[in-house]
C-alpha cells in the first residue's frame, strides 16, 4: 500500500487530496481543491491560484487511473466545483465512486451539494453508491466506511462526513477527513476500533479557538487525539488541512508532539511527510499581497511531485 498525498493545506490550498496504490487496484479519496475567498480581508493572490491549477491538473491525472472514488462530504475542497466540467469527467467517468449519503445525516446545504454532485456523476460513473457505514471488498482491497460523525464539535452546523478505512493484507490505512482531531467521540471511537496502521486525520481549526470555536471544544478535540495517538498502532500520522491555516499550530498543540515523541512515533504535515516544508500560502496572503513575502510555486510543486512515483 502506497500512500500519496496530492493537495493538502501544507501545500498553500485547501484539500485533503488523497491517493492509494494497491498493486494493481487505485482509490482517490476526496478529489477537490479549493482556496478560502477571503482571508485577512484579502482574495486568493495570484502565487495561491497557481497552486490550485497545479493540484488541480494532478489531481485529474491520477484520479483518472483509479478504479474507485471516495468523496466523504461535499464541500468544494472536497469535490469539484460544479461547473468544472471537466474535472468531473476526468475524475469519475467509468469509475466505482462511494460517496456521503444525500438523504440522511446531511444538513440542508450538504444536501443540495450532494445533489447536484449526484447529477454530475450518476450518468458517467461506473456506479454511484452512497456508502455510510457500509463494508466493500474490491480485488480483496477491504474497504469500510464510518457511520456519519460530525464535521468537527458535535453538532456542527457545518454537518456531517463519512471516514475511510482500507486494509490489504497486514497493510491498513484510515483518512479522517474533516474530523477535526476526531471532535466528535464517535469518530474518534471508530478510529480505535479499526486501529490502523497509518493515519491521515484533519487537524482542529486552531486559528478559530476563542472565536468561532471555544477553548474547552479545542482541548476536548486535543484529548481524542491523544487517545489515538495513544492506543492506533500507526506510527506516522498526517495531522493536516484545517489545523495548517494557522502559523503558529505547532505551539498551540505541543502536548500531542510531546506525546507522539515520548511513544516513538511521529505527527507530522503531509508536506512534512515528503521531507518539505510547510507551504503556508493563505496564512502569508497579507505579506504576498504586500510584496513583503516571495514565493516560488512552481518550484515547490516539482520537488513535491517528483516524490510522488508508484
Amino acid at each position: 500500500m502506497k500512500i500519496f498525498p496530492i493537495a493538502y493545506d501544507s501545500f498553500g490550498v485547501r484539500a485533503m487530496a488523497t491517493f492509494l496504490k494497491l498493486k494493481n487496484f487505485g482509490i482517490f479519496l476526496d478529489p477537490g481543491v479549493a482556496l478560502a475567498p477571503k482571508r485577512y480581508g484579502l482574495p486568493p493572490t495570484k502565487e495561491e491560484e497557481e497552486a490550485k491549477e497545479i493540484c488541480r491538473k494532478k489531481i485529474m491525472e491520477i484520479a483518472r487511473t483509479c478504479d474507485l472514488i471516495i468523496v466523504t462530504h461535499y464541500h468544494y475542497d472536497h469535490h469539484p466545483y460544479p461547473e468544472d466540467e471537466e474535472m468531473y469527467k476526468k475524475c469519475f467517468s467509468n469509475k466505482i465512486v462511494l460517496a456521503k449519503d444525500i438523504a440522511k445525516n446531511i444538513n440542508l446545504s450538504g444536501k443540495k451539494r450532494g445533489k447536484i454532485f449526484e447529477s454530475k456523476v450518476k450518468n458517467i460513473a461506473k456506479k454511484l453508491e452512497w456508502a455510510d457505514g457500509k463494508e466493500f471488498n474490491f480485488n480483496n482491497v477491504y474497504v469500510s466506511i464510518s457511520p456519519a460523525v460530525w464535521h468537527g464539535d458535535v453538532k456542527s452546523k457545518v454537518g456531517t462526513v463519512i471516514m475511510v478505512y482500507v486494509e490489504k493484507g497486514k497493510n491498513s490505512f484510515l483518512f479522517g477527513s474533516d474530523a477535526q482531531s476526531l471532535a466528535d467521540p464517535e469518530a474518534l471511537k471508530w478510529v480505535l476500533e479499526k486501529n490502523p496502521k497509518f493515519l491521515i486525520l484533519d487537524g482542529y481549526p486552531t486559528i478559530f479557538v476563542g472565536w468561532k470555536m471555544s477553548q474547552k471544544s479545542f482541548q476536548n478535540a486535543t484529548q481524542n487525539l491523544k487517545k489515538a495517538i495513544e492506543k492506533v498502532e500507526a506510527e506516522n500520522i498526517i495531522l493536516d488541512h484545517h489545523i495548517l491555516r494557522d502559523i503558529n499550530y505547532k505551539e498551540k498543540i505541543r502536548e500531542i508532539f510531546e506525546l507522539a515523541e515520548s511513544l516513538g512515533k511521529r505527527v507530522m504535515s503531509a508536506a512534512e511527510y515528503y521531507g518539505l516544508e510547510n507551504f503556508f500560502l493563505e496564512a502569508w496572503r497579507k505579506d504576498i499581497h504586500k510584496g513583503l513575502k516571495k514565493v516560488n510555486v512552481k518550484s515547490y510543486f516539482r520537488r513535491l511531485y517528483s516524490k510522488i512515483k508508484w
